[in-house]
């Protein structure tokens, strides 16, 4: 049988078993966290050698890549849509952070992977990362790169300016909307951090038992990136 003809079977056997490596990994990832992934384990899991798992991933930290990959594209895919619905500068930002910390309560390890303490012994291959990881940072600043945010009474105008500064060369990032301001892109990454600090935060249990209501205390501080970013 030629190439041409049972190259299809081939590439469909080669897609499944790469999906149920995404599956199981994705389990062990939340069943024992990061730092334990085994490729073994995983394998074993799977049914299949050792061996046999080396033709899609060669290590431990190549299945982390794939995963962290994953992790930031299905965040981004999640936030590009829930943005999409929206038209004002306002709603598109409350819609993005509301699909971030939906995104993270429903995918804690996934979250965790990505945006909690480093994995020990891993350093990720920022050429396969850094597009994906990109991606979320980069939405919000599409939402709000060209706007002019507002003066916030009580900070020194100087500390500011030199925070715009030190980001004026993300104007030139072809990732980023022409005309990006460093004023607002400043104010979008001191935005970004207040909501992973309030993710982080409920999903660590960084504070304790201190609400019941964890989605009203993030929707204010959603309320007040709001207003930093648009008054």
């Amino acid at each position: 049988m030629s190439d041409s003809i049972d190259a299809g079977p081939r590439a469909r056997n080669r897609a499944a078993v790469e999906h149920r490596l995404r599956t199981v990994g994705r389990r062990h990832l939340a069943e024992h966290g990061a730092a334990a992934l085994s490729l073994r384990a995983v394998a074993r899991d799977m049914e299949i050698a050792p061996s046999a798992l080396y033709r899609y991933v060669r290590s431990r930290d190549d299945l982390l890549t794939v995963l962290i990959v994953d992790a930031y594209d299905d965040l981004a895919d999640g936030l590009d849509a829930a943005v999409a619905q929206h038209r004002t500068p306002r709603t598109r930002f409350t819609a993005f952070a509301t699909a971030l910390r939906a995104w993270a309560v429903a995918h804690p390890s996934e979250y965790a992977l990505v945006y909690g303490s480093p994995v020990p012994g891993y350093q990720a291959p920022q050429e396969q990362t850094n597009p994906a990881g990109e991606r979320p940072l980069t939405a919000l600043a599409g939402i709000v790169a060209a706007s002019d945010p507002p003066a916030v009474a009580g900070t020194d105008a100087s500390v500011q300016d030199a925070a715009e500064r030190a980001l004026s060369v993300l104007q030139h990032d072809p990732a980023l909307p022409p005309g990006s301001q460093p004023a607002a892109l400043a104010r979008a990454i001191a935005v970004w951090n207040l909501l992973l600090g309030s993710i982080s935060s409920e999903l660590f249990e960084q504070l304790g038992p201190i609400t019941d209501d964890p989605a009203a205390v993030y929707a204010g501080v959603v309320d007040l990136g709001a207003a930093l970013l648009f008054a």
